[in-house]
């Protein structure tokens, strides 16, 4: 056995367990893994929208089949971020690359193979009209990733992620908690509900749902504060693909003056150099 990732899996299994909520901040490459670590982050996310765009692509679900990022793709990155930190490491694995639990089990498999300790696994099709997978469908993959994490003999720590709300299903907050009990039953170690970000929603699925949830801050710019959310009883919050969006907002923000304007005040603010190359260097 993997000692060193059987540690790391152990204790972010442990913070999901564990009274309390703490904040896992989402990387896109090895760079800004380093980054969020070095800050004293003791666990990190990825987000696959934000390897998507540093890659060239589109978020997946949001693009042509063509466009988006394969299974392979996806897992060299989380391997890059897992190879440059020694926290623990939970994966965007998004519908797990492949509508079958046998697909949803394979990639549970190989994100564990890649270095992560956690993954999230989404209820969410991509398809206009059927966004969300039927429900017996949902339960059996994660039916198939808890069967594959045991057999990993890795505390993994499986992440339900369903859609109801983001899709703006009739009833979907109602729903959501529907889904969430379901997958909590099936084998999920924690549950995540995207599109809740007010206190008074985030508060009510606390309530109504059987297990740790995750919530997602940073999409919006919501008025929310992490010491909020604890007290109303979430374990993990994450922060999506919000980050490095802001990064892309300085990115363009800076070309329009450059082309526009001619002038660079944009560098006014800058890590030196020797500061970056620290961290670069640093085993985290």
């Amino acid at each position: 056995m993997n000692q060193p990732l059987y540690q790391r899996a152990k204790k972010f299994h442990d913070q999901h367990l564990n009274d309390g909520c703490f904040l896992m901040p989402n990387a896109w490459d090895a760079g800004s893994a380093k980054m969020l670590v070095s800050a004293g982050f003791k666990a990190i996310g990825t987000t696959s929208a934000g390897i998507a765009f540093s890659m060239g692509h589109p978020d997946n679900g949001f693009c042509s089949a063509e466009a988006r990022l394969d299974r392979n793709q996806m897992l060299a990155q989380v391997q890059a971020i897992t190879s440059s930190v020694s926290v623990p490491v939970n994966a965007d694995l998004e519908g797990g690359f492949g509508d079958t639990p046998e697909i949803v089990a394979d990639t549970i498999k190989l994100a564990i193979k890649a270095g992560a300790v956690g993954g999230n696994i989404e209820d969410y099709t991509g398809i206009p009209d059927k966004p969300l997978y039927d429900i017996s469908l949902a339960v059996d993959r994660i039916q198939a990733a808890r069967t594959a994490i045991e057999s990993s003999e890795i505390p993994f720590v499986l992440v339900a992620r369903t859609d109801c709300i983001n899709v703006k299903q009739p009833d979907g907050f109602s729903k959501a908690v529907q889904r969430a009990n379901l997958y909590c039953e099936a084998g999920a170690d924690c549950l995540f509900v995207p599109g809740a970000s007010d206190l008074d929603t985030v508060s009510m699925l606390v309530k109504e749902i059987n297990g740790p949830i995750n919530v997602v801050m940073g999409l919006t710019g919501a008025d929310v504060s992490v010491s909020q959310l604890k007290q109303v009883g979430v374990r993990r919050i994450s922060i999506g693909g919000s980050l490095a969006r802001a990064l892309y907002f300085q990115i363009r923000k800076a070309a329009e003056e450059l082309l526009q304007h001619g002038t660079f005040s944009y560098a006014e603010q800058q890590i030196p150099q020797s500061e970056l190359n620290k961290i670069f260097e640093a085993e985290l």
